[in-house]
């Protein structure tokens, strides 16, 4: 039997109803206690890092999370983590290059309500996490939510309230567990060479999030804080007309010390194309600037944190790695065909 070792990190899964409303305050022991069916599944060993609403969690907590699972990975054949929801899909991500080629599976899980209700899709979903972490082609971080296996990097909350609260965002479910069966749809060869483990994530990066008449004076003050600025355009991708003189001064200004531009589209499905239209193009091609294509805002945000903190990287050698694929973050012959067309 397969031992798996449960990581608590606080989230709806574990709170409690208090005079403030909900918050964490159950154990790890507390949570298991409530599926006592798991002993037909695997042997389950339990620690607790943080107990904390996912909306405070950080890059110092995924660090937490990466010490215990590289503490304890030769002890054990899985790993399960508790996890509120709201920020669930950015520890997916950040693990996934924090922890990479892990032959053993990570899965992080929750719900959207607490354990000890009635009335809950907490016990389901950590049950079928058992499942997944216990079978023997399980690999690498995934997120299993709703009966559905989600690629770590390909997550995206898009529900408040209803148990489906994630979709995978251009990228299959290689797996659903139903009624305590794994079904799989895609089979992925074992990871090969040992697992690697990182802890610096450098979180000087900013979202910016374009509005129609949105005015140019945020953005001096964005490139002289941040070291990186992600801006969410609209469709494929591009600058408004009004924005580009004070862009333009902007990026010749910092770019040459270092600074790190990346396009990316508020539209969840399908990605970016910088190439398409006369909005995107040019501002591409004057600057070589990177764009996340399919790749999620999640996973594009904590990629760059992770690139950012890797020593000695230049800019182009950065670009290689945020186009080399990790988890299945990009779709490797979309990139081609993309930087193909634009040339």
């Amino acid at each position: 039997m397969k031992k798996i070792l449960m990581i608590g990190t606080g989230g709806t899964i574990a709170s409690r109803q208090t005079e403030q409303g909900l918050a964490p305050g159950l154990s790890p022991e507390d949570i298991l206690s409530y599926i006592p069916a798991v002993k037909d599944v695997c042997e389950v060993h339990t620690i607790q890092v943080c107990n904390l609403d996912s909306t405070n969690v950080a890059p110092e907590h995924w660090k937490l999370m990466v010490e215990a699972v590289e503490k304890y990975y030769d002890s054990y054949d899985g790993f399960v983590i508790c996890h509120g929801t709201d920020t669930l899909a950015y520890t997916a991500a950040a693990l996934s290059y924090m922890i990479q080629n892990s032959r053993k599976p990570i899965v992080i899980t929750g719900a959207q309500k607490p354990i000890n209700m009635d009335v809950t899709d907490a016990k389901t979903n950590l049950l079928d996490s058992f499942i997944y972490a216990a079978d023997e082609e399980s690999q690498n971080v995934n997120i299993v939510f709703d009966g559905k296996v989600i690629v770590g990097t390909r997550a995206k909350k898009e529900r408040a309230k209803s148990y489906n609260a994630f979709s995978s965002i251009n990228f299959p479910y290689p797996a659903v567990i139903q009624d305590g069966m794994l079904v799989r749809y895609i089979s992925e060869a074992p990871c090969e060479g040992d697992v690697r483990f990182y802890y610096d994530m450098k979180d000087s990066v900013y979202v910016l999030k374009l509005i129609p008449g949105m005015k140019p004076d945020i953005l001096p003050y964005l490139f002289e804080h941040y070291d990186c600025l992600v801006i969410e355009s609209f469709g494929v991708g591009g600058i408004p007309q009004n924005l580009l003189e004070v862009f333009y001064a902007e990026m010749e200004k910092w770019t040459a010390m270092g600074k790190l531009v990346v396009m990316t589209t508020q539209v969840a499905n399908e990605g970016s194309n910088m190439t398409v239209y006369e909005v995107g193009k040019k501002v591409k091609q004057d600057f070589n600037l990177m764009e996340a294509y399919d790749m999620t805002l999640e996973a594009t945000i904590t990629k760059l944190m992770w690139l950012m903190a890797l020593p000695e990287t230049d800019y182009e050698s950065m670009r290689e790695k945020f186009f080399t694929k990790i988890n299945h973050d990009i779709l490797f012959s979309k990139r081609i065909e993309a930087e193909k067309a634009f040339k």
